[in-house]
């Protein structure tokens, strides 16, 4: 069974879109739950509270059971609705995007304010990027010092994060493995080192890998 696809942004970011004068800035934050994105909306908006617009669009739940959006002020449908379904289309779970509106004095009309709202959400989201969330369980390799480099070289060669590394009489290498790869992790290590190892499997965490569509 491959890990479930949960996506996130890879980190809170602000980005900045002139469109005819007028400036939108995109908000990207992670947000845990309602309430969350609540106090997010309002420091936001009380940053920017000489904005014309402080429109929001959020999703929350590994299948967006929570779905809110606003157009604060502006035509209905031109602004929430448009952010939101950036949000749903790159697939992000749990991430508030709030788009600043600074009017620069030229009207858009509903389909220009679609464009760039939309386009405002889609710059941001792909200028800070996206982080898939992967649950992996660390095994605890432990060898003899003389196989050690071996054991590292061939971790880093197919990038296994190492969790830690514990040197005593022997030394003890932590790697994060994703779940259903495990038996085929600890079937490579021991072609690898001719069963010459101990491994310990512990609990499971999750861990940030950078995803590309």
């Amino acid at each position: 069974m491959a890990d479930k696809l949960l996506l996130t942004i890879k980190d809170n970011s602000t980005h900045e879109l002139e469109i005819k004068k007028s400036r939108f800035i995109c908000n990207l934050r992670r947000i845990t739950d309602k309430n969350d994105a609540k106090e997010q909306i309002a420091q936001i908006s009380h940053d920017n509270v000489k904005a014309n617009h402080n429109c929001y669009a959020y999703v929350l739940g590994d299948n967006n059971e929570i779905q809110r959006e606003s157009d604060n002020g502006e035509p209905s449908g031109t602004a929430g609705i448009p952010i939101l379904e950036v949000l749903k289309k790159n697939n992000v779970k749990n991430v508030l995007a709030v788009v600043t509106r600074y009017f620069g004095g030229i009207k858009l009309g509903a389909g220009g304010l679609i464009r760039a709202y939309s386009n405002s959400a889609s710059e941001a989201i792909e200028n800070i990027g996206i982080v898939q969330l992967v649950n992996k369980k660390i095994i605890a390799l432990t060898v003899e010092y003389p196989l050690f480099d071996k054991l590292n070289y061939y971790l880093q060669e197919n990038s296994y994060p190492i969790k830690d590394t514990n040197y005593t009489d022997k030394v003890t290498v932590s790697v994060a493995v994703s779940e259903e790869q495990v038996d085929q992790f600890l079937e490579s290590i021991t072609n690898l080192l001719a069963n010459q190892f101990q491994s310990k499997i512990g609990g499971s965490e999750i861990f940030e890998v950078d995803y590309n569509k």
